[in-house]
């Protein structure tokens, strides 16, 4: 994704962090991890809790240091890509509409232009690609905060978690564990988003 300005916004760490998820979410659905990469993520240490999105990244941190760098390509290719689509399909279009480049990607991309954001011309992918999208909540998160919740609730919310669901139900325990820890986080963003945009609806005033 190229951003037209990229001047530094200041954030509290628990954005910044959220920033991060998002950016390694959408770099482990967009390409097949390398031994560095691998090694970071078998490196993460979770909160020791119960919660589903701790247990997530307990098990992906697991997977990874169980995983093989060149053994994750093949994968990745059979699930998220194929030779005509993936096991998983991970574009809005597909999960809204059934079809691949369809009326999400129109949106996605007028909602791109309005915020500065347009697709790298290197990527192959469509704007609706959930690894896109998740580089864009970075993005918003870091630069233009207001914008999020409205970002995610109009393009991420109704599709993403069920993609995630689909991603943890393949073979492979390294990609089940992405789809585990992005069905997690995601389904908490969508609680803070959607508590965010109830925060700022227009309540029509009493009658005299």
């Amino acid at each position: 994704m190229n951003h037209a300005t990229d001047t530094p916004t200041a954030i509290d760490d628990s954005d910044a962090l959220r920033a991060d998820v998002y950016r390694l979410l959408g770099r482990l659905l967009s390409a097949p991890p390398d031994a560095e990469l691998l090694t970071f993520v078998a490196e993460l240490e979770a909160e020791g809790d119960d919660t589903a999105l701790s247990q997530a990244w307990q098990s992906l941190a697991q997977a990874a240091d169980a995983a093989d760098s060149e053994a994750l390509a093949r994968d990745h290719f059979r699930h998220l890509v194929g030779v005509i689509q993936g096991e998983v399909v991970p574009y809005a279009s597909w999960y809204l509409h059934g079809t691949l480049m369809d009326e999400p990607v129109v949106a996605v991309r007028r909602d791109l232009r309005r915020l500065g954001l347009e697709r790298d011309p290197a990527v192959k992918e469509p704007e609706d690609h959930l690894a896109a999208l998740c580089d864009a909540m970075a993005w918003l998160i870091e630069q233009t905060p207001a914008e999020q919740a409205s970002f995610f609730n109009h393009h991420l919310a109704s599709w993403g978690e069920r993609c995630m669901h689909d991603l943890a139900a393949v073979d492979t325990p390294f990609y089940a564990s992405v789809g585990r820890l992005g069905q997690a986080y995601l389904a908490m963003e969508a609680e803070r988003h959607d508590a965010a945009l109830s925060a700022v609806r227009i309540v029509d005033p009493a009658p005299n």
